[in-house]
């Protein structure tokens, strides 16, 4: 449904939070949104209009005095979305779990606040609920998680290596990265792994002239066991930092091996990941997920022997399935005993294969979600990083679970935005955090495998410069 804003500058948002309440398939009607704006004042106006019945809806706002023009604009959008979802709740007689908050970082948005005086620590859930329409027991777990997050260091000399592998044995009808199957670019992979290693030699330069201290590594994609061991070792003897979280993310059984995990072993990987996404067999043939849960099973228990800390990815919302058939698939994780556990909601992206199928069983989501915090929580783990996607079933979430101290110091790091991280190979994204003047900057490598190869020499001299 798409919505009218005269101001540009706030239409992205308006229009998100317009997303969240309605869908393609619901009854056709505008939004209209009008915002006057006097010195210390704003009115906004929602118009909507169905069928020729036109409602107006204005609310009046005292904005406070102030010359810092980025706080006043984060105010006033504050204000307009409030609004706005005040009148979609009216109109659609419906609530979101999140309220008016349609940002990724829900916990970073509390966070904010606090350090800027707007709320003392302990009011966070109180204000979230009050003033943001958040659910209370969102609000809770924002505050679980805060409480949960004693990692963060916030100096800018430190700084998180993330090294991207966009390959994966086979393409998910859900995904919606930028990663190729291993058949479209098998002839590429050497080149693209001698173009990633010439990067990473310029960090390493860069990081020792600029006096940086890496302080994790994640090797990501995709699905970085797709490499062969030789070629694992290829990579991994060149990365000798000492840090104490190496994650390398594994991600499909069936691309995990003994040799391979030996070459982790070798080199310092302290973290992986083996994700099932569900243990129903039916479900991962749908999706084009071509594992079994005997693959699985034995991965894991091969990871075991190396004592890997290892997370396990599953997903709430998936095609077909039912909530008593996720609640076997919660069961089993409790079974294994995993020292993480994130929890992804269903997000439909544009380049997904199923977007534009309609999803079944929505209702099932919110109750899969539930129940798994609650269930996690009650044996032991617990929630330590979330972060929010567009088109997630229900205006849901992904939550990080951990148990025994096995938080993933990574992860908090890119989801509070309170590290730099220096990224490595194509689609991957380096992000400069300058804490003392709370401003973040970001640096793309090329999306593309062909285009990376090809245009290495520009990404490291941009790298570098970066950096500087």
């Amino acid at each position: 449904m798409k919505l009218l804003c005269l101001e540009s500058e706030y239409e992205k948002d308006l229009q998100d939070l317009v997303n969240l309440f309605y869908d393609e398939n619901d009854q056709p009607f505008s939004v209209e949104h009008k915002i006057k704006q006097n010195e210390n004042s704003l009115l906004s106006t929602v118009v909507l209009n169905s069928d020729g019945h036109v409602k107006e809806y204005e609310k009046q706002f005292t904005l406070p005095e102030t010359d810092n023009l980025l706080l006043r604009k984060s105010l006033t959008k504050r204000n307009l979305k409030n609004h706005l979802y005040e009148v979609l709740t009216l109109a659609s007689k419906k609530s979101l779990p999140w309220g008016s908050l349609t940002g990724v970082r829900p916990t970073k948005f509390a966070r904010d606040l606090v350090e800027r005086g707007e709320v003392k620590p302990h009011l966070i859930s109180e204000v979230l609920v009050r003033d943001y329409h958040v659910s209370s027991d969102k609000a809770k777990l924002v505050m679980q998680i805060l409480k949960n997050q004693k990692c963060i260091i916030k100096n800018d000399k430190l700084v998180d290596l993330f090294i991207n592998i966009p390959i994966c044995p086979t393409r998910c009808n859900y995904c919606s990265f930028i990663s190729n199957e291993l058949c479209t670019v098998k002839d590429k992979v050497e080149l693209y792994l001698d173009a990633v290693l010439k990067e990473l030699q310029a960090v390493k330069k860069m990081i020792t002239e600029q006096a940086y201290i890496v302080r994790t590594i994640y090797i990501g994609g995709g699905t970085p066991t797709v490499l062969t061991a030789v070629q694992l070792e290829k990579l991994l003897s060149q990365i000798s930092y000492p840090v104490t979280e190496f994650t390398v993310e594994c991600g499909r059984a069936d691309t995990i091996t003994r040799e391979k995990l030996e070459v982790l072993k070798k080199y310092g990987v302290t973290r992986i990941s083996i994700n099932p996404q569900t243990f129903c067999e039916t479900t991962l043939k749908r999706i084009g997920r071509k594992i079994t849960n005997k693959q699985v099973l034995d991965a894991y228990m091969i990871a075991m022997e190396f004592d890997f800390n290892v997370n396990m990815d599953i997903i709430a919302g998936l095609s077909e399935e039912r909530f008593g058939i996720f609640k076997r698939t919660i069961s089993t994780l409790l079974e294994l005993y995993p020292h993480n556990i994130t929890v992804h909601t269903l997000s439909v992206k544009n380049a997904a294969k199923i977007k534009g199928e309609e999803i079944k069983f929505k209702s099932d989501v919110v109750k899969m979600v539930d129940y798994a915090e609650k269930t996690l929580i009650e044996n032991g783990y617990k929630p330590y990083y979330i972060y929010r996607q567009k088109h997630q079933i229900g205006g849901l979430e992904n939550v990080g679970y951990f148990r025994d101290d096995t938080v993933c110091i990574f992860n908090i790091d890119s989801m509070e935005d309170v590290s730099s991280v220096i990224g490595i190979g194509a689609g991957a994204i380096s992000k400069r955090v300058f804490n003392l003047e709370n401003r973040i900057e970001r640096e793309p490598n090329c999306k593309f495998i062909g285009d990376y190869i090809d245009r290495i020499d520009e990404m490291i001299e941009k790298k570098i410069k970066f950096f500087s």
